[in-house]
């Protein structure tokens, strides 16, 4: 239907997920319970394998939480859904790779969840903000994870300020990967979801959990749950065919046929 805010679209195993809520593509507690449906149905989905997150129009990627809506009722500690804000960032177990195409203001909980992704594109004209602290609120998914992303004291800046930062900046910092035009953006960012869909999903498994579980521990920690096969997806990856079959291409000079088993 045309009027439901959030929109998908389906390529092989390429799901395209595009906020639309005109005028500015903000979230409220019914859109982002929606986003968690999709996000968590891509991750039970075996035959998906990659996902691309973009806002409708080119001013809008998200400004985050719905003001107007909170001003009617939503309540900020509301029911978000499954996944959280927006449906990904507290989505359990979501282990295949996500690309945020970022093709406008991403600000508040819209940076929150492009920091949730894997790989962040970015328009020429995006511009990047935690402005909550000029409402006297906390952007709590932001404070734990920008200053682990990006140089601590630029974060704080980030978050003490509320300050905007263009997409030059915010690519010198590191957490955009790419600029483009704004009409290369999403070919470029389908072009990136094709090549990883080629790409051994348990292995993309096995980096997501590896690198989420490693957050919280000491290096040694992890690699001795890594080694003793603690890890799900670990212990999945290394009884595979998927595994036998890298190594066969590998010795036999053709591509792996990955199956994901």
């Amino acid at each position: 239907m045309t009027d439901q805010p959030i929109k998908t679209r389906r390529e092989d195993g390429i799901l395209e997920v595009t906020i639309d809520r005109p005028k500015a593509n903000a979230i409220d507690l019914v859109t982002s319970r929606i986003m968690g449906e999709i996000f968590r149905d891509f991750r039970d989905d075996e035959t998906l394998r990659v996902a691309i997150i973009t806002g409708a129009g080119e001013k809008f990627f998200c400004p985050g939480w719905d003001l107007k809506a909170a001003a009617s009722g939503d309540a900020v500690d509301g029911d978000y859904g499954v996944g959280g804000f927006g449906g990904m960032q507290e989505l359990r177990d979501l282990n295949k790779p996500i690309i945020a195409a970022v093709n406008g203001i991403c600000c508040g909980g819209g940076l929150e969840i492009a920091l949730s992704t894997d790989l962040i594109l970015a328009a020429e004209h995006a511009t990047f903000a935690l402005p909550e602290i000029r409402s006297g609120t906390v952007a709590d998914a932001a404070s734990i994870k920008l200053p682990k992303r990006i140089p601590y004291h630029i974060a704080m800046d980030m978050l003490f300020t509320g300050r905007w930062l263009d997409v030059q900046e915010a690519h010198r910092w590191g957490f955009v990967n790419e600029i483009l035009t704004a009409e290369k953006l999403m070919a470029r960012a389908w072009e990136l979801a094709r090549l990883l869909e080629s790409g051994p999903p348990l292995v993309y498994a096995a980096i997501k959990e590896v690198v989420r579980e490693a957050e919280g521990e000491k290096f040694q920690a992890t690699m001795n749950r890594i080694t003793r096969r603690q890890l799900k997806t670990v212990d999945i990856l290394y009884s595979s065919d998927d595994q036998l079959e890298g190594a066969r291409a590998f010795a036999e000079k053709r591509d792996p046929v990955w199956k994901g088993k």
